[in-house]
């Protein structure tokens, strides 16, 4: 399969494009690294993506910014990242790239744990990680052409641990295979409109 993978050269998507790669064609696409760029906040720098990499089976993406931060004192603007950047940007892949898929493709976006177990400063993670997990369920549903859609809840990346681990006390951090694993059951996988949690 030819797999783009958005957000590749970042911690959960390193750990992605190294499970998919051992049997797959990789495009890396990011910001400011990857065979591609791409910023997901536009629609425009979408389609020039999807443009440049032409056919394609599968779309992972591990990206999406949120502000972390304390809830009192959150600015709007800081509280509207997540949902333009994290939320809305992976809804825009998934409506740009629909028509361009593969039948019988896959749509793979990332949520991640902080909707289930949040904390003090990831209220701008939560509410962007639960319309990416409603958005999935959803667009399952309406999906044709055997096009498949899921979404990849990492935990705490073991490589993030210095970073994150005093926001998450008692949190075991995930090892990166096991997050890995967990984008290769959602694109190599049957199912759709769900949620794979790697934590």
């Amino acid at each position: 399969m030819r797999i783009i993978v958005v957000g590749g050269a970042g911690t959960i998507g390193t750990a992605a494009v190294k499970a998919l790669s051992e049997r797959h064609d990789v495009v890396v696409a990011g910001r400011r690294s990857g065979t591609v760029h791409v910023d997901i906040r536009s629609p425009d720098s979408v389609r020039a993506m999807y443009h440049h990499v032409g056919n394609f089976d599968a779309l992972v993406c591990a990206a999406g910014d949120a502000h972390l931060g304390p809830f009192d004192g959150m600015s709007e603007a800081e509280f509207v990242l997540g949902i333009e950047s994290k939320l809305l940007g992976q809804v825009r892949l998934v409506l740009l790239g629909r028509p361009l898929i593969s039948d019988g493709g896959s749509f793979t976006l990332v949520s991640g744990y902080l909707l289930d177990d949040p904390i003090p400063l990831g209220a701008g993670f939560s509410v962007a990680n639960g319309g990416v997990e409603g958005f999935v369920r959803s667009a399952a549903l309406g999906l044709d052409r055997g096009i498949r859609i899921n979404a990849v809840s990492p935990g705490m990346a073991e490589d993030s641990d210095e970073q994150f681990a005093p926001l998450n006390p008692g949190r075991i951090p995930v090892p990166m295979s096991t997050i890995g694993a967990a984008f290769v059951r959602s694109v190599e996988g049957w199912r759709t409109g769900e949620t794979i949690r790697a934590w």
